[in-house]
Formats: C-alpha cells, sequence, structure tokens
C-alpha cells in the first residue's frame, strides 16, 4: 500500500486525506470500464442476458451469471444519450466538441470537461470536516491513436517542441542530472516497410498518440483548481510533500504527460517527481489485469446472442459507415474494428476539431469531405454507444464489476484505512468503468479530463462520502441514490455487495 494523503491517478485519481492525496491518470479506455458495475439491492428481481436493454429499464436485474456477491443492475434514466433513434435521426453534436472553453459550467465538453473548481464548489455545512480526498481524472487533450488514423491524411499534425521526454535518471552521481531525451518522429523512405502502414498524417513528428500542448495547458489549469478546492483545507505549501502526497499513472505514457502538466498547478514549486504505477498486465487502473469472463459477457450483448439491439445499430448506420468510408479510404472488410462501433471515428474526428482543424476530405476526391452533420451524428452515436456498453445492456454492471473491480477494492481500502487514521492510497481506474461501477443515473462518454473526487468526512465521529462527476454530486439509479453525505458504510456496503472479496473477483474473472 502507498501511504499517502493525496494521491495523484492519471487515467487520473487525486485522493486527499486530511494532509494526504492521491492522483490517478488514466486513459478513455480505462474510463470507459469503470462505468459498468452495479449495484445489489435485497428483494430485486432475478434475470439473465437481455437482448434489449431497454426492456430491462423497469426495475433492477441481479445477474445470475456471476460467481461474485449479487450484482444487481439499476438502469439507467431515459434520456436523449441512450436513445437510439435521436442519435440516429436527432440534429446536433451532444456538446461541446470545437474548443476547451465552455460557455457555462457543467456543459459536457468532450474537449475539456467540467471539474471541481473554487467559483463553483459547494462547502458542506461547518460541522463535516473534510478528512480525505481521491479524485481520479481521464487524460487530457491528445493527438488520435494511431489505429484511429486513416492511411492518408488530408490535413497535417505536427508537433514541433512538445516531443515526448524519455530519459532514466539516478539518485546521484553524472546520472543524477542526465541530458533531456526528447523524441522527434520520423519516418525514412528507405526503410521498405515504411509504405505498408501507410504514412497517416503526412510528415508527422508527434508521437501518436501524444498529449498536445492545448492538452497540456488543459492539464496545468486541472491542477490549479484543485488547488484552489483544496489547497487551503489540507494547508499544502507551493511544493509537493511525498511523505503525504502519491501519484500513480498507468503504463500508457500520455497519463504521465497529463500529471506533469496537472503537478505544476497543483503544487507551483515541484519539480521532479517519482509517481508510481502497477506492473504492465495486472495494472488495475487502465485496467490491464486479465478477466476472461469480462470479455465473454460484453461480447454476449454485443456481438453475441444478446447483443441484438447493439447488432440492430450497426446494421441501421451502414449507410454512414459507407459514407465515412468513402472519405477515410478504409475498406468495408476491414479487419480492424472500423466497423465494430464508432470509437475510431469518433476518436478521429473529434481530436481534429477539439484542435481546430478542419474535417476530413478524401485525398483522392477533394470535394468529397465529411460533413458537420455527419460528424454529429457520429458523436451521438458514440454517447449511445457508451451508455449500451456501461449502463444500458442488462449485464453492463457485471462487466464493470468484473473489468473495474481490482481497483475499487483498492478504493474501498483506502476508505476504510482513513477512516481508521492509516492513510493508504494505490489505486488507478478509469472514469467509463467506474461510472458503470456507481450505476450513475446518466450516462456518457467521459470527455477529457473527465473527472470523479471522492471526499471522505467526518462530523462527530461518523464518516460520511461525498462523490462529484463534473464538479457536482454523482446522481445514481441504486438505492443509494445521489452521492452526497451519504453514510460511507452504505458507500462500503455497496461495494461488498458487488464484489465481495478480492479472491471471488479474481476466481469470477476466470469463469
Amino acid at each position: 500500500m502507498i501511504p499517502a494523503s493525496l494521491l495523484l491517478l492519471v487515467c487520473s485519481v487525486f485522493i486527499f486525506n486530511g494532509a494526504s492525496a492521491s492522483i490517478v491518470l488514466a486513459g478513455r479506455a480505462q474510463f470507459a470500464r469503470v462505468a459498468d458495475v452495479c449495484a445489489r439491492e435485497a428483494g430485486a428481481v432475478c434475470g439473465q442476458d437481455s437482448a434489449s436493454s431497454l426492456a430491462a429499464r423497469d426495475g433492477p436485474v441481479v445477474s445470475s451469471r456471476s460467481t461474485l456477491a449479487s450484482v444487481v443492475h439499476y438502469p439507467p434514466n431515459s434520456t436523449y444519450i441512450n436513445d437510439l433513434d435521436f442519435a440516429l435521426n436527432g440534429s446536433g453534436a451532444p456538446g461541446v466538441y470545437n474548443s476547451s472553453q465552455s460557455p457555462e459550467y457543467g456543459v459536457y465538453n468532450w474537449c475539456n470537461m467540467p471539474h471541481v473548481r473554487a467559483g463553483e464548489y459547494v462547502t458542506p455545512p461547518e460541522d463535516y470536516k473534510l478528512k480525505y480526498v481521491e479524485v481520479i481524472h481521464r487524460h487530457h487533450k491528445r493527438t488520435p491513436y494511431a489505429s484511429n488514423t486513416f492511411f492518408k491524411e488530408d490535413v497535417e499534425w505536427q508537433c514541433e517542441g512538445e516531443g515526448v521526454v524519455h530519459y532514466v535518471k539516478s539518485p546521484s552521481g553524472p546520472g543524477a542530472d542526465p541530458a533531456v531525451i526528447q523524441w522527434n518522429a520520423f519516418t525514412d523512405d528507405q526503410n521498405p516497410w515504411t509504405s505498408s502502414v501507410g504514412p497517416g498524417f503526412v510528415g508527422t513528428n508527434c508521437q501518436l498518440p501524444q498529449i498536445t500542448a492545448e492538452g497540456l495547458q488543459d492539464s496545468y489549469q486541472h491542477g490549479v483548481d484543485l488547488r484552489s478546492v483544496y489547497a487551503d483545507i489540507f494547508g499544502w505549501n507551493d511544493t509537493l510533500d511525498t511523505e503525504t502526497v502519491k501519484i500513480r499513472v498507468t503504463n500508457n505514457v500520455i497519463t504521465s504527460q497529463v500529471a506533469g502538466g496537472v503537478l505544476r498547478g497543483l503544487f507551483p514549486g515541484v519539480s521532479d517527481v517519482q509517481v508510481h504505477v502497477q506492473p504492465e498486465g495486472i495494472d488495475s487502473l487502465e485496467p490491464q489485469y486479465p478477466c476472461p469472463a469480462a470479455d465473454a459477457v460484453r461480447a454476449a450483448y454485443t456481438t453475441g446472442d444478446s447483443g441484438a439491439e447493439w447488432q440492430h445499430h450497426l446494421n441501421t448506420t451502414a449507410p454512414l459507415f459507407a459514407t465515412l468510408d468513402a472519405v477515410s479510404g478504409i475498406e468495408e472488410e476491414d479487419d480492424a474494428g472500423w466497423h465494430t462501433w464508432f470509437d475510431h471515428y469518433y476518436d478521429n474526428l473529434s481530436a481534429k476539431q477539439c484542435h481546430g482543424k478542419a474535417l476530413p476530405c478524401s485525398v483522392n476526391d477533394t470535394s468529397l469531405c465529411v460533413t458537420q452533420e455527419e460528424a454529429d451524428t457520429v458523436y451521438r452515436l458514440g454517447n449511445w454507444e457508451y451508455s449500451y456498453i456501461y449502463r444500458d445492456a442488462a449485464n453492463s454492471t457485471l462487466y464493470s464489476a468484473l473489468k473495474y473491480g481490482a481497483w475499487v477494492l483498492e478504493l474501498r481500502a483506502h476508505l476504510e484505512n482513513a477512516i481508521t487514521g492509516e492513510s493508504t492510497v494505490a489505486h488507478d481506474g478509469s472514469i467509463s468503468a467506474l461510472l458503470g461501477f456507481l450505476q450513475v443515473s446518466k450516462m456518457v462518454w467521459p470527455g477529457m479530463g473527465s473527472e470523479i473526487v471522492f471526499e471522505l468526512y467526518d462530523k462527530a465521529g461518523e464518516h460520511f462520502i461525498r462523490v462529484l462527476f463534473g464538479g457536482q454530486p454523482l446522481e445514481t439509479s441504486t438505492p443509494l441514490g445521489t452521492l452526497n453525505l451519504i453514510p460511507v458504510d452504505k458507500f462500503i456496503d455497496y461495494i461488498d455487495s458487488m464484489l465481495g472479496s478480492g479472491s471471488e473477483l479474481y476466481a469470477a474473472c476466470q469463469g
């Protein structure tokens, strides 16, 4: 366990316990996976996988497939987000996709999601004393993943002076102050494999993905905003105290890139920082630990026998895929997953628009371009897909519990240790799966910088928890309701009812 008062997790989680905090930074996929976990309630209606998630919304469903403690799925509210007809035939984007600036606080902004900051932060009554805080947030704006670029892009994307830094540092001697090594990507025509993978962004010197200069600025501001709320409460100065503040990242380097910006804003006098990372292959924050049962559950309600609704949405959107393919050059029989969901197109289009780049045109016919209306439809469908995967499907909660349960068990231990006065934080996570586990009442695709905050309060010896998403108390579909200063024992009971022990989770993952 990592003793700390602040844990910073990149896909990120920040934890503040009295004088301690934890920050964790993670990628978008991590956040998504957290969103699948469900709650249990005695007397709930039992059921199995449902071909239609909408049919399950009349009441909770207890999974009959889990060897965990009873996992009960409480369907989300019916909104425009999980309305497939609106996703297909509605108009406009489901939020802001072209700027880190929002017209007003709380608006869904894919480029830079709302988070805790002093201007809107609601301080509980004086008799509630903040004892511990854990913050988990997604990385900020980045380039697309290489796997989400077209074979040849019609726009440039350069990262001049923004290269990723890589080097090793020793505790003493000449290696204590090594030269800073910054990568500058390039290709060479003499390498016969260069043309086999396509140029993507022609001549780019970016690592794909990497946090951009704009994303680093958003990361810095995120740290400044967190400091504006918690620094006075915990008595922080400008420097990071490694005895009370711990930072955790995933094995994906973009989380470390964001941590640098966040920490500079959070502790202006910070210099070199040691961050914590779990071994690749078993990392609970990303998550990377193997769980065949979780993969099987998700496959069943998407491509399998219980995936009729998912398959219907793919069949219905075939014309849109064809239109996008005509611009991108992606083949109809593509085997890289471009037509199994809208994730690839969503990432490609939104990354460009968040950075002020034009929507793509065909390199073979420059008059053939993706329209804003088509991009908006992709964004609506992407949010529908995330809601279905992590909240609407009857077994989405079981999937989240299996996929992100290890991190939630770590969170439970942090809360219990904070109550007993033993500050220990060592966890990582992903926003989507976490929202799924908590069974948020309205699921969205967590955008850049999405943040969930766990605040533990003491009131006359009793302990209460407040959970904030987008800076506001998180509303769930479970009997816990809105997670606004509820008894922490009830929150821990919810976790126990979903997951049981670590050994039970491990066994359940093996199927």
